[in-house]
């Protein structure tokens, strides 16, 4: 159960966003804009989406309207944070080439600003401390996400409804959000219950119109959020499935998934812990100088797997292999937990609605390969 704060009734929650900007933040919130629910700059909550819910199924999303004060119904959108941080394209330097003086190198850096988001969710909070591991552990950070990622305020609200699609609860990673957020919001129909994660978050809530909350609402949203977690169908056999799935490589069911698959690499865009890149030289076609881009890639692509004049996983079942086994199973090896949070967006956004959760099952009811394939 959350500590809150007070309650910030609806009629004063534009107060929030006006603090937000007061402070000099560049607010994004959820808008309803060609037909999904993405972020976009919002200057009031009469941008955000009230009474707006989805639809969501293998393959499917609809939104549908109802009569409803809510602005946060809805569970999740195609988009999570990752753009935000790690930008699906970017010019990493630029060379050129200096007559008589050889070539001149040039490196690009985003320019830092203030964000602040308001509706994120707990599972986009776990994959945002993924990728924080990635871009920002080791020796050798990622100076462009840590730009993006130093200026982000991060306004968490917990859900509480989930989706058919959402399997958070069996990940540990929803629908509360415990951790990673600067405030956070439990919304009834009244208001919303404000709790702080941050010195930041502390100092927000200090500066909005809290009234006491009682306990009839405290108890009314921790039921709600309870139930949303409750509700979920859909779930993962275990949480470190490495050993269980290296033991079936050779699994036919690979083969089985690999022709209902497209490789179109729509479940890798929708992932918000997904984090595979690729680079490209694009030369100025009248000067002399030359750009060097990186953007996002997919292990689903033939390029991925190319080495020397050799694509190693020639087949979509070999990719969906790589990249179901190495979510589910060799982040523990690299980063001590899952790579899938649980949000269900590759459920969703499947053009054949392919269920990552379903494929897992079927996989592990299958008997493990012979010793011999195992040592392989």
């Amino acid at each position: 159960m959350g500590t809150y704060l007070g309650l910030l009734q609806r009629r004063h929650a534009d107060t929030l966003i006006q603090r937000l900007r007061g402070a000099g933040y560049h607010v994004l919130g959820p808008v309803v804009q060609d037909g999904t629910i993405r972020y976009a700059p919002v200057d009031g909550f009469d941008r955000l989406p009230a009474g707006w819910v989805e639809q969501q199924a293998p393959g499917h999303y609809r939104l549908q309207k109802r009569d409803s004060p809510r602005c946060f119904s809805w569970t999740l959108g195609p988009q999570g944070l990752k753009p935000l941080t790690f930008a699906p394209e970017e010019p990493l330097w630029t060379v050129e080439r200096r007559h008589g003086h050889g070539l001149e190198f040039h490196s690009h850096f985003p320019e830092t600003k203030k964000q602040a988001v308001l509706g994120v969710r707990a599972c986009d909070l776990a994959a945002l401390a993924l990728q924080d591991r990635h871009f920002l552990g080791g020796p050798h950070p990622d100076e462009r996400y840590r730009r993006r990622r130093e200026g982000l305020l991060l306004i968490a609200v917990h859900c509480h409804r989930a989706a058919p699609t959402c399997f958070c609860a069996s990940t540990g990673d929803g629908p509360r959000a415990h951790h990673g957020f600067d405030l956070a919001l439990s919304e009834l129909d009244e208001g919303y219950l404000v709790e702080a994660g941050s010195e930041a978050g502390h100092a927000l809530a200090a500066a909005l119109p809290l009234i006491p909350p009682q306990p009839g609402q405290q108890a009314r949203a921790e039921r709600e959020i309870r139930h949303a977690g409750e509700a979920q169908e859909r779930r993962l056999p275990g949480r470190d499935l490495m050993t269980a799935l290296r033991a079936r490589r050779d699994a036919a069911h690979w083969e089985e998934i690999g022709r209902r698959c497209l490789a179109c690499g729509n479940c890798t865009s929708v992932c918000p812990t997904c984090f595979c890149h690729c680079h490209q030289e694009r030369p100025h076609p009248t000067e002399d100088r030359s750009s060097h881009y990186r953007q996002w890639d997919s292990c689903f692509t033939s390029g991925h797997s190319y080495i020397h004049g050799i694509v190693i996983r020639e087949d979509t079942a070999l990719r969906y292999r790589q990249w179901l086994s190495h979510k589910l199973g060799e982040w523990h090896a690299q980063y001590g937990r899952s790579g899938c949070v649980g949000c269900g967006r590759c459920i969703t956004w499947c053009p054949v609605g392919i269920d990552l959760t379903h494929e897992t099952a079927a996989l592990l009811a299958a008997p493990p390969d012979d010793s011999e394939a195992c040592d392989a």
